[in-house]
């Protein structure tokens, strides 16, 4: 299993605060078996819009290993570049086994993989779901600054809903980093022990 990292237009600090806040904890929860191999996406400023660059780094990393399953998780700017690479890895054979948006407003999210979008904000949220999105999504609430979702998910309060209805109740509350932790479990990335079960999530795998 591998994730990819998608960052957008923003000092390069935040990234590094997303993958140490947050993906530590997920090694942490995997420390034993089925950890994922995570990766960055190296480009910078508009090279994130870039499908084409992307598609290359994930051809130099893993080769030939077009089977092994890949999660995009990306943010802001880099969503436009990250669904594009998506696509054209599919396009070569490759699998995606899920595409994760944090606020990716105004993106066209479509594809025949799981597809969810986390939002910094209600109105990021509703107005993101009528380009696209999967069954389940969370936004925060109270509403947050747009960057705190990428440099500290550990502290955003909000709603998991279901979006394939049109009045998004929400599921549960909880955190903007237990949301994405419990994506990552239903989708095999680490361990699943003590996870939300395939049947409580309702997405397909």
């Amino acid at each position: 299993m591998n994730i990819i990292i998608c960052p957008g237009i923003h000092d390069p600090d935040l990234t590094e605060s997303f993958r140490s806040k947050l993906l530590d904890l997920v090694y942490d929860s995997a420390i034993a078996s089925n950890s994922a191999n995570i990766l960055i996406f190296p480009g910078k400023d508009f090279l994130v819009l870039s499908a084409f660059h992307i598609l290359q780094f994930l051809r130099v990393s893993l080769g030939n290993q077009l089977k092994s399953p890949i999660i995009f998780i990306s943010f802001s700017a880099g969503v436009v570049g990250a669904i594009g690479a998506a696509h054209l890895w599919q396009l070569l054979g490759g699998r995606v086994k899920a595409f994760i948006a944090i606020d990716g407003w105004g993106v066209p999210l479509q594809g025949n993989f799981p597809i969810h979008r986390m939002s910094h904000d209600y109105f990021t949220h509703w107005s993101s779901c009528l380009l696209g999105s999967g069954q389940n999504n969370f936004y925060a609430q109270p509403a947050v600054e747009h960057l705190s979702m990428w440099k500290s998910p550990q502290t955003i309060q909000g709603c998991w809903v279901d979006s394939s209805i049109g009045i998004f109740p929400p599921k549960g509350r909880l955190k903007a980093d237990e949301f994405l932790l419990m994506l990552l479990k239903h989708y095999d990335a680490i361990n699943p022990d003590n996870g939300v079960s395939k049947q409580e999530l309702g997405v397909r795998s």
